[in-house]
């Protein structure tokens, strides 16, 4: 099981566009709403995946993640016939930045038009560290529960 740990910023303008090196097209959902655990499906271009998500114990810096490839089929049915709330569906693009990729993502339902960016690192303190941050990003909200995407599921 690996370790996630990520900043999530709004994305203030469209500068980040002509930076962008892949998109991806990802429609997800979750299968439950615990406190502790979120378990999503994902349909990610032609792959699925299932995975377990635990709650973060320091402001939404850091979470544990399991996640399998399941096939896509079989992700679809998920998302379809037993998926609770909303269902989420965003483009994910890829931006290369100060040797970290960025992934900017635009959504499409349950708030269309609004993008916003996260950046993984290997550990917590280069996460606090890491301070070169590109102009076209906005307000952190890192810990902010509106901006997750189990919010999103749950509250529209």
């Amino acid at each position: 099981m690996k370790k996630e740990v990520e900043r999530k910023f709004l994305v203030r303008s469209d500068e980040w566009r002509p930076l962008a090196v892949q998109s991806k097209k990802i429609r997800q959902a979750y299968l439950d709403f615990c406190p502790r655990l979120t378990v999503r499906v994902r349909r990610e271009d032609d792959k699925g995946f299932l995975t377990l998500k635990s709650a973060s114990e320091d402001g939404g810096l850091t979470r544990h993640e399991w996640e399998k490839e399941i096939d896509p089929a079989e992700a679809d049915l998920l998302i379809d016939r037993m998926s609770r709330g909303h269902v989420i569906e965003k483009t994910r693009y890829l931006v290369p930045w100060e040797g970290k990729i960025i992934e900017v993502d635009e959504f499409r339902s349950p708030r269309p038009g609004l993008v916003v960016a996260e950046i993984e690192f290997d550990s917590p303190e280069e996460a606090r560290d890491f301070n070169a941050l590109p102009p076209w990003l906005g307000r952190e909200v890192t810990g902010d529960p509106v901006y997750r995407n189990v919010y999103m599921a749950q509250h529209g």
